[in-house]
């Protein structure tokens, strides 16, 4: 992203890259949420099986998604 000061917002080009990787933000936002939930659960007793289940799978959907993100072919990026 490029930073101008005359400019009110993001460029289409901005825009379009933040679409591209929105699937890796969303499962880092997941990964944060389960992570806050385990927080809260220290004082409920602790963490179940399902809340580190959660994490796991949360963890892996921003494995996944990373992996999707920088295979991704962009024809406006240099090699």
């Amino acid at each position: 992203m490029s930073f101008d000061l005359y400019q009110a917002g993001p460029t289409v080009a901005d825009l379009a890259e933040i679409d591209v990787e929105w699937p890796l933000i969303a499962a880092e936002l997941d990964v944060l949420d389960a992570e806050i939930t385990l927080i809260y659960a220290e004082d409920h007793g602790g963490p179940t099986a399902l809340d580190w289940r959660r994490l796991r799978r949360a963890e892996a959907r921003v494995t996944r998604a990373a992996t999707d993100t920088a295979t991704r072919t962009d024809p406006h990026r240099a090699a």
